[in-house]
């Protein structure tokens, strides 16, 4: 479909790149037909294409050049964790992991339907894998990516093509109803893992995917906690000597000064009760959100 996420999935050497280099148009089919809609405007990403960058070009300016328009090229600079000035870097200096953002920016920006990436989290550290994934999930086209992360798996993929035994099959649902349906066969001569090893296994994976997406959504909330209790902090330390200099002034008699300290008190005592107001709905929303991911852990050991 126009908006697939087709996870291919399999043991090395088993012919997943050569799937995508058949699409890409790279490679000719070995037999039978391809056929690609007229339409389909396909980008092709995988690590032997990051020598192709220019060593003097910035990232901005490579970005460009796939896009034609500075402020996309700047939008998606930035999307790939090269923010303000470091959008200005030269790729002569830039490491490995990051010449692979640029690579992958290059091709977010560029006018595609269609995105195959090889193995695109290879060299990324956690936080570009996370740009990336959320990169990966606006694109408005489809994305057919061969990967063994399995937080792409979990996250991202609502298909699958499946290398292993004699042929490639397609499954239609999620990862951990491919885990729980398929699952992966031993090879011949292989030991077969007892029965609860594997459930053990399973259950260990799905509980990591749980507690990476926790983190995932429960972090941004709990920052935002955290600046509310320190403006709402900040507020009341206003507030708190806008009091004492309006006794001090009362003593005084200064009427005119009085009526400017008392609309400057209203306004940050409105200012405090919205800030309230967002801090009850964080913490709110994090407590919620709290109960469904204990419920969701809880689940597999039912």
């Amino acid at each position: 479909g126009a908006h697939d996420r087709i996870a291919v999935i399999g043991k090395n050497g088993k012919g997943k790149t050569t799937l995508l280099k058949v699409i890409a148009g790279d490679l000719a089919p070995g037999n039978g037909e391809f056929h690609v809609h007229p339409q389909t405007a396909v980008s092709f990403f995988d690590q032997t294409k990051i020598g192709r960058l220019s060593e003097q070009c910035t990232v901005e300016e490579e970005i460009m050049n796939a896009c034609g328009d500075r402020q996309r090229a700047r939008d998606v600079a930035g999307a790939m964790l090269f923010e303000g000035d470091d959008a200005l870097k030269q790729i002569r200096i830039l490491s490995g992991g990051e010449r692979s953002r640029v690579l992958l920016g290059t091709i977010l920006a560029s006018d595609t339907n269609l995105l195959l990436l090889d193995e695109p989290t290879n060299h990324l550290d956690m936080e570009s894998c996370d740009a990336l994934m959320a990169a990966i999930d606006e694109f408005p086209g489809a994305v057919i990516f061969v990967t063994h992360n399995e937080l792409f798996l979990h996250s991202l993929a609502n298909r699958f093509i499946v290398f292993q035994g004699e042929r490639p099959a397609l499954f239609e649902g999620t990862y951990r109803d491919f885990l729980g349906r398929v699952g992966w066969i031993e090879e011949a001569g292989a030991a077969q893992p007892p029965p609860e090893a594997m459930n053990k296994k399973l259950s260990r994976k799905a509980r990591a995917e749980i507690q990476q997406r926790r983190w995932n959504e429960l972090k941004p909330v709990e920052e935002r906690i955290a600046e509310l209790e320190a403006a709402i902090g900040a507020l009341e330390r206003e507030i708190s000597r806008h009091n004492e200099e309006m006794i001090r002034l009362s003593t005084a008699g200064s009427g005119t000064a009085i009526g400017t300290l008392s609309r400057e008190l209203h306004g940050l005592r409105k200012r405090a009760d919205t800030l309230y107001d967002e801090l009850d709905a964080a913490t709110r929303d994090y407590e919620e959100r709290v109960a469904r991911f204990d419920e969701e852990l809880n689940g597999l050991e039912r």
